[in-house]
């Protein structure tokens, strides 16, 4: 059980108990850089299956969270496709769409342009989310790479979680 886990977990035993308020919870956080709650997901693009050109989901969404989105590139990303983060009704809302080659090794995805492997933790823009959370492979594939998306999440429902798929 990772460290956010277990602290998800005694919030919401708190929360069923009448004894805490996940809510409370998240509005004390939603002011601070990073969100309380986090889990990850890495994403290993070839062209017939994860880079193919489609929607695939990263994580489910239940109730109304608030999140942060930020990705870290571990193997350049080749192929002519675009990718994007978001959620069905909003594909590019979490993370805009950019061509995938221009995500290579060790470079933080945030926006249109990923550049750096150094970002003020300020990039970590908080949005509020009540659908699953996707990437979407637009106009050709994205035939390799390895990305690691880490998602910083707090709910705002009392049914709020977030869970990578």
């Amino acid at each position: 059980m990772t460290m956010s886990s277990a602290l998800r977990d005694r919030e919401q035993a708190k929360f069923s108990e009448g004894t805490g308020s996940k809510t409370g919870v998240s509005v004390l956080n939603l002011s601070s850089e990073f969100l309380p709650y986090s889990t990850q997901k890495t994403v290993t693009f070839a062209a017939g299956t994860t880079g193919a050109t489609g929607t695939f989901k990263l994580a489910d969404v239940t109730g109304l969270v608030a999140v942060g989105v930020i990705a870290k590139c571990g193997t350049s990303v080749t192929g002519t496709g675009t990718i994007e983060v978001g959620t069905a009704l909003s594909t590019a809302a979490l993370i805009a769409q950019t061509t995938g080659s221009d995500i290579v090794a060790n470079e933080i995805w945030h926006d249109a342009a990923p550049d750096a492997s150094v970002e003020l933790t300020s990039v970590v823009k908080k949005n509020i989310v009540s659908q699953d959370i996707n990437y979407k492979v637009t106009t050709n594939t994205l035939t390799a790479g390895v990305i690691t998306f880490y998602i910083f999440w707090a709910p705002m429902s009392s049914d709020g979680d977030v869970v990578i798929a």
